[in-house]
């Protein structure tokens, strides 16, 4: 918290439109950077499941995604050109404007290239969902990070501005997961997918963290640690049932892997910004030359919510 409270001097106002904010409004906090391809649509899709307002970092893009996002009248917009690795990944920023702005408030963290689904999403608004983890005192709901992947080489296809980008990538792994329990924070681990299998397969507990806790109703003492996938307090990592039985938890679908991800690599690589001297991208660079298929045999091509519970990978609970 001392570190967001300090980084909040690299920020600087674009568009702030947070006196619009109401004490009951869904709140969607996110960092990016060179993403206007991306927004007409990851907009439409969260301001139709109900989100209220968007608070979002934008990291010194020159793609028109600041000017973009500006003439949005439901967008607060921070600009910064400092470090996203010296701002831990944009945890930091993130936490500042959650300090600041998300008090009282259900909140959802996320990317643009991550859309969440959660029971009864095709029929029901986020509110329906948090009005009910309010009834039973719930703080936090986990969404496992889906990856999704078209079948072909990733760049195959263009994306067009505005187009859902499952219409591409439709696939998803539905086994090839490993879990273990992080008993210092209490969050559960989860690795695998295609990741794992495609880009990290001699090592595939280097690959990337799946587990993630992106909707919280908010308070001025929480904290995230590592990206969404734990926070402090500790207890609101435990959305899990020790008992052997099933709490209600959600998916984030991953759109990452369509085109045009080369081009976005290439930068990424160059500007050497992410996790562990941007090893994830490193592992992406060397297999994309080759254009790989991330489909397979066992790939499941994507239905809905309820194909996702009867796999195991999200959960309705208790929820009816």
């Amino acid at each position: 918290m001392l570190r967001a409270v300090r980084k909040r001097r690299a920020l600087s106002v674009v568009a702030k439109r947070t006196e619009a904010i109401k004490p009951d409004d869904i709140l969607l906090f996110s960092t990016l950077r060179n993403e206007r391809v991306r927004l007409p649509y990851f907009l439409r899709y969260y301001r139709e499941m109900g989100i209220n307002h968007f608070l979002i970092v934008d990291n010194d893009s020159d793609d028109g995604t600041r000017e973009y996002l500006a003439e949005q009248k439901d967008v607060s917009l921070w600009h910064t050109g400092a470090s996203y690795k010296a701002a831990r990944y944009g945890m930091d920023w993130m936490n500042w404007l959650l300090l600041r702005y998300g008090h009282n408030h259900w909140t959802l963290t996320v990317d643009p290239d991550e859309f969440l689904v959660y029971p009864f999403s095709d029929t029901r608004p986020i509110r329906a969902l948090t009005d009910w983890l309010d009834t039973y005192d719930i703080r936090s709901f986990p969404a496992m990070l889906l990856d999704m992947y078209p079948k072909g080489p990733i760049d195959a296809q263009p994306y067009r501005e505005g187009q859902n980008p499952l219409e591409i990538a439709q696939w998803f792994d539905s086994g090839n997961y490993t879990i273990s329990r992080n008993w210092y924070f209490n969050n559960l681990w989860i690795q695998g997918g295609p990741r794992a299998r495609m880009f990290f397969a001699d090592n595939p507990y280097s690959g990337p963290s799946l587990n993630k806790i992106p909707l919280v109703k908010w308070q001025r003492r929480y904290a995230y640690v590592s990206s969404t996938h734990m926070l402090l307090p500790r207890g609101l990592n435990m959305v899990y049932d020790d008992w052997g039985g099933e709490k209600v938890s959600g998916c984030l679908l991953h759109a990452k892997f369509i085109s045009p991800l080369t081009a976005k690599v290439a930068e990424e690589l160059e500007r050497r910004e992410h996790f562990a001297g941007s090893r994830e991208y490193i592992a992406y660079s060397e297999q994309l030359s080759s254009e790989p298929d991330l489909w397979c045999k066992w790939s499941e091509k994507y239905i809905n919510w309820r194909q996702l519970e009867i796999l195991g990978l999200m959960s309705k609970g208790n929820w009816a």
